[in-house]
């Protein structure tokens, strides 16, 4: 079982997905956690609501500090996901274990502009992006590799991510 944490700044909407993600398409092979450098206390609604939609549990999800994963009963974390850009630039807390470290630059869907609609469908293009990354994280085969080959793997979901985020915005 690998232990992955997803963090965001408030650990309000692009964690929590990623999160509740993992769990449902890693459930037996990942224990996913999330939390935010400065959380905001409060899971995004249309973030529950994305995962409703798309039949995936929001049990037990919360918005929660990164420090609850730096003491000495939290669980050791194989994968730390940075999800913003933000929390990328701030320096983590030492976390027990000796994670492998990646970043995944998503946009805050929480900041989308415009009416209802509009805002849902920020929520669902997140979702698809972490979707379609979480799809290739549990493809990979963490027992029968070294640290670096496995790092190289993750490197290159985050590659690909970003050639296809850069395609869309190109064409929008």
């Amino acid at each position: 079982m690998r232990n992955v944490l997803f963090i965001c700044t408030g650990n309000s909407a692009r964690s929590i997905l990623a999160e509740a993600l993992l769990r449902h398409w890693g459930e037996g092979h990942f224990k996913a956690y999330s939390a935010g450098s400065h959380p905001t206390g409060a899971v995004q609604p249309l973030a529950l609501e994305m995962l409703e939609a798309r039949g995936v549990s929001s049990e037990g999800l919360n918005s929660k500090s990164w420090d609850k994963f730096g003491g000495s009963d939290a669980p050791p974390m194989d994968l730390v996901i940075t999800v913003c850009d933000t929390a990328a630039n701030e320096s983590c807390p030492i976390l027990p274990g000796e994670p492998l470290r990646l970043h995944w630059g998503l946009p805050d869907p929480s900041a989308a502009l415009g009416d209802e609609k509009a805002r849902k469908a920020a929520f669902a293009n997140v979702c698809d992006m972490l979707e379609q990354r979480i799809s290739q994280l549990v493809t990979i085969p963490f027992d029968d590799r070294d640290a670096q080959s496995v790092q190289a793997d993750l490197e290159a979901i985050a590659a690909m991510a970003q050639t296809a985020a850069a395609n869309i915005t190109d064409t929008a």
